[in-house]
């Protein structure tokens, strides 16, 4: 397993000709946040405080900590390369556009999906067609923070609720466990637990893709068929950990009671999701892993 080395930001490796574009970037960064920090001041407040979409945060926090990371790596490649300016303007009018309908009409995917579309823009303008694929993976990464509308998130949820809460019941069932299900009702002995949606809802879904996605970054292969074949993965393994967590809490709500089984839920059953999430991707790579070197041992023997 090789883990993709980056350089660190400090004084002594700052690209050259960064502090004498300071007074260029220095109003763009101010710009930004005058634009956005009250929309993030109204996420804190509003929706990025529910159990739901209590990822957002994290997710924008990873998303500024890989453009730093990248940052060095991006002014190096963009050195001495043209603007684009064609493109670039382009889609500035249009992040703009998205912001000033997306606050004036409150529709956030518009508002905050707006950011993703103005930093590219900023980046093609400033640095050109290199600065952007070097900083492709962050402003990808940042779509994992965008709430989306409620009616999508409705509709796609009840069906994965539905399948979450049958693999629960089911393999608790074959354990000899009293239990049984109604919709996405789970009883087991006297106990009845509803599967909510920060249990196994879209949004749940999407942090643990985030999460995938962000291991698959950092730690680079170099077999094309080990990243498509981990990426693919993904999909499952999310849907596995959250199995995982709501037959956990089942589990502690039948042996130690309704009141330890809500506690649970509010402080630590969101451990046990990541957790169980990182484990199985970790579990599924070195699989992967063994596999490629299976097949490249094949080849020589083959070859020889």
């Amino acid at each position: 397993m090789s883990i993709n080395s980056s350089i660190i930001f400090n004084k002594k490796n700052l690209p050259e000709g960064w502090r004498n574009q300071l007074p260029i970037w220095l109003p763009i960064i101010g710009g930004l946040i005058v634009l956005y920090l009250p929309s993030l001041v109204d996420l804190f407040r509003g929706i990025w405080s529910t159990d739901q979409q209590a990822h957002g945060p994290i997710v924008l926090g990873i998303a500024c900590w890989l453009i730093y990371r990248k940052w060095p790596e991006m002014w190096r490649l963009s050195e001495g390369q043209p603007t684009a300016p064609a493109a670039g303007w382009p889609i500035f009018i249009l992040g703009l556009l998205l912001y000033v309908v997306g606050r004036s009409q409150e529709i956030l995917l518009l508002e905050i999906g707006s950011v993703i579309w103005l930093l590219a823009a900023i980046l093609l303008l400033m640095r050109g067609g290199a600065a952007l694929k070097a900083q492709w993976f962050p402003l990808f990464f940042m779509l994992f923070m965008i709430p989306l509308p409620s009616t999508v998130v409705d509709t796609l949820t009840m069906p994965m609720k539905m399948a979450v809460s049958y693999v629960a019941e089911t393999i608790l069932f074959w354990a000899n466990y009293p239990i049984a299900r109604t919709g996405v009702i789970l009883q087991i002995g006297q106990y009845k637990l509803l599967v909510a949606d920060a249990c196994a809802g879209l949004h749940t879904l999407f942090t643990l893709e985030a999460l995938g996605l962000l291991y698959l970054n950092i730690i680079r292969h170099d077999s094309l068929f080990r990243n498509v074949a981990l990426a693919i993965f993904i999909v499952p393994i999310s849907f596995t950990a959250n199995v995982i967590r709501v037959m956990v809490l089942t589990l502690i709500t039948y042996h130690f009671g309704d009141e330890a089984g809500q506690g649970f839920l509010h402080g630590f059953a969101g451990m046990v999701l990541f957790l169980s999430a990182l484990l199985l991707i970790i579990g599924v790579d070195s699989l992967l892993q063994l596999g490629v070197k299976l097949r490249r041992d094949h080849s020589t023997l083959s070859s020889a």
